[in-house]
């Protein structure tokens, strides 16, 4: 055996994602973005009353990375933040934002798409519980 790493779960996981993480970074940049940043868009595009922090929250972003990932993404022209009540702002796509949403949920899609098939059948459906039951 070369490598008796790849006997550790927790090595196999975290390559396995920077795998993954890195092919979909490669996809997103023909759209010019990041996966912190898609991931906000796809996350803004189902949601019109997240705050940032309820956006940080869901995405794992601390508030000293939110900040400045929201301020590309608006600098960008694609959120806007409308208020919520006298102290909340929700970020909301704008229309530059919908278009490209539009764009990058086929790529998305595709992407997962391709995740999948490399999981051999038999362990397809038992995959997302797995790494849910590690979030857990």
């Amino acid at each position: 055996m070369d490598n008796p790493l790849t006997l550790l779960p927790g090595y196999m996981l975290r390559r396995a994602a920077q795998t993954m993480i890195g092919s979909l970074a490669e996809r997103l940049a023909a759209l010019d973005l990041r996966v912190s940043e898609a991931s906000v868009l796809l996350l803004v595009g189902h949601h019109t009353d997240h705050t940032a922090s309820m956006i940080g929250r869901t995405l794992d972003i601390q508030r000293a990375n939110m900040v400045p990932l929201l301020k590309r993404l608006e600098d960008a022209g694609l959120v806007n933040r409308v208020p919520l009540d006298r102290k909340s702002f929700a970020v909301v796509l704008s229309p530059a934002g919908l278009e490209l949403l539009g764009r990058l949920q086929p790529l998305v899609t595709q992407f997962e798409d391709d995740l999948m098939a490399r999981i051999p059948a038999q362990h397809r459906s038992h995959f997302l519980p797995a790494l849910q039951a590690l979030l857990d």
